[in-house]
């Protein structure tokens, strides 16, 4: 990317922090009219008042009850980090995915409260992330689930958000972690979506610079965003707290992190973003789709 083009992107950067501010707006449970005013401004929004079963039923012993001796896949990593860019031995940045291995509930929490079930800690992390639609996906005649004991807790929408957008999302998501458990810093690249997470336990803090940032934040180029020396200077990252009962609308493109503060257990739901218009345009001028974009390494990035 050219220097003067760049110049002319940090300058967007830095008018829209000065008009916008590092201010999340908090609102009660929104009428689709109200939420469509929140799209409209494309902003974080944290959103009280929408409740689930899950929230008042969800516990370690019902969780254990109404899941059984069912399998449900986990990611163990060293590190806490899932589908993620470390750095190797010899210096070089590779994308790792996961091992994932199969658990019972009950093996799972106890892996995450081993003070509770009497298991050994251990020095790897559990992580509960599957990402593809693992209680809902948009494919509702063959919808199988690992979590289909769970789904009388679980609504297959947000009803206010699908009235407003005109469509259902595309995937409902179970996140379960512990402190150790982080993500990289990303958003949706090639079909971006827009998530609604609703927190059922425990907390998360996301760090999320706006889409602005894009040409100098890369999905290769931040590996510990809570270090400011790896963000570029004229980033300002919006800090949230998430605790049980909240809920965020993230619009599609933010970059987001998230740390979990002790067992965490999260719901997203997944809606895809309208193409028409100008908004699918302006973030892949942003990511520079029409230029060549560089890695974070000299080479390539190498996937294990």
């Amino acid at each position: 990317m050219s220097q003067k083009r760049l110049d002319l992107l940090k300058r967007l950067a830095l008018e829209y922090q000065e008009l916008n501010g590092l201010h999340i707006e908090t609102l009660n449970q929104p009428s689709p009219v109200e939420f469509l005013r929140i799209v409209r401004i494309a902003r974080p929004t944290l959103i009280k008042g929408f409740r689930t079963p899950a929230l008042d039923k969800w516990d370690d012993d019902y969780l254990i009850k109404q899941m059984g001796d069912r399998p449900v896949s986990v990611a163990v990593t060293p590190s806490g980090n899932a589908d993620a860019i470390v750095i190797g031995e010899d210096g070089i940045k590779y994308f790792v995915e996961p091992h994932i291995e199969c658990f019972t509930m009950r093996e799972l929490l106890n892996h995450l409260n081993p003070s509770l079930g009497g298991a050994e800690v251990s020095s790897e992390v559990y992580y509960l992330q599957s990402q593809n639609g693992n209680l809902y996906t948009a494919q509702t005649e063959c919808d199988m689930s690992e979590f289909d004991a769970l789904r009388m807790d679980v609504s297959r929408e947000v009803s206010w958000a699908s009235e407003a957008l005109g469509i259902s999302p595309d995937a409902v998501n179970l996140w379960i972690g512990d402190g150790r458990s982080i993500t990289s810093v990303h958003s949706e690249r090639l079909y971006p979506h827009a998530r609604y997470t609703r927190e059922v336990a425990g907390s998360r803090l996301r760090l999320m610079p706006s889409p602005s940032l894009t040409p100098a934040v890369r999905w290769s180029s931040v590996i510990n965003p809570l270090d400011s020396a790896e963000l570029p200077p004229e980033a300002q990252p919006l800090h949230i707290i998430l605790r049980p009962g909240d809920t965020l609308y993230l619009p599609a493109g933010w970059w987001h992190h998230v740390r979990q503060s002790g067992v965490t257990i999260a719901l997203n739901w997944w809606y895809d973003m309208e193409a028409r218009g100008m908004g699918w345009v302006w973030l892949n001028f942003l990511r520079g789709e029409s230029e060549e974009i560089p890695d974070g390494n000299d080479g390539s990035v190498v996937a294990l």
